[in-house]
């Protein structure tokens, strides 16, 4: 079986999780494949929004497959921490805006999956946590990074050393997701959320999401530097010339991506 499943639709692809007899654990093959097609979706010019997502509606993710685990050696455990990091990576490395439609359990690394998206859409039975702790490790794909980068340091700490779950609406209170649907409705509020996003330019949308990112691990002034970088690199673009032709026109632009 594969462990992940793509689709395209016009410039959304859509990387959906597939080991729902494991909960979507992430094991050594998962990781290769997600290396792989994150490098190609950001490198793919038609490709504008990635969703990542689940085939299951009980798992997005578990974290780490610990039976695969249990039969690896020191060695083997630490060439998988090279791979699972540069799999992590690239998943933060995609240029175009990603959205995470989690369904069910969201833990470990499971979780620092979908904290490496832009977006998160939540279903109503989706459940988050970091309990690493628990088994004697620490979040290590990002979570003691980019988790109190969202809710901040104290609730951060709160939930990795604990190691509880929180449920969808507290997350979404706690402003970890931005919106929360019943789990049948998660794909199809991914899929009209990209739509909407792949209505803009594709240059102009990467461009905020690089100066947001950047920006955001700088001090204001150089912040607004980045900004204006970003800013500039839109000026020149020919998509920046069809969007003032169409708005002056009154017509839907048509974006080339150059």
């Amino acid at each position: 079986m594969e462990t992940l499943v793509t689709e395209r639709i016009g410039h959304f692809c859509w990387v959906k999780l597939n080991r729902p007899e494991a909960l979507n654990a992430l094991n050594t093959q998962m990781a290769k494949d997600l290396l792989e097609t994150c490098q190609e979706a950001a490198l793919d010019r038609e490709v504008w929004v990635v969703g990542l997502t689940t085939t299951s509606a009980k798992s997005f993710g578990v974290g780490a497959d610990l039976k695969e685990r249990s039969q690896m050696s020191v060695a083997d455990l630490a060439r998988q921490r090279v791979l699972f990091v540069r799999a992590m990576n690239a998943l933060r490395a995609i240029p175009q805006p990603v959205i995470a439609g989690v369904k069910g359990f969201a833990l470990g690394g499971g979780f620092e999956m979908a904290l490496a998206a832009d977006i998160i859409v939540a279903g109503d039975n989706a459940q988050f946590g970091l309990p690493e702790v628990r088994v004697g490790l620490i979040p290590g794909n990002g979570g003691t990074q980019n988790l109190p980068r969202v809710i901040g340091k104290m609730r951060a700490k709160e939930m990795i050393f604990t190691g509880k779950r929180i449920g969808a609406q507290e997350a979404l209170a706690m402003g970890i997701v931005s919106r929360v649907v019943p789990v049948a409705q998660v794909e199809d509020t991914v899929f009209n959320l990209a739509e909407e996003i792949c209505a803009n330019s594709p240059i102009a949308v990467r461009q905020a999401k690089r100066a947001v990112d950047l920006g955001m691990e700088a001090d204001l002034n150089t912040g607004l530097q980045i900004e204006i970088e970003a800013y500039n690199v839109n000026l020149v673009t020919e998509d920046r010339q069809e969007g003032i032709r169409a708005f002056n026109e009154k017509r839907p632009p048509k974006w080339q991506n150059r």
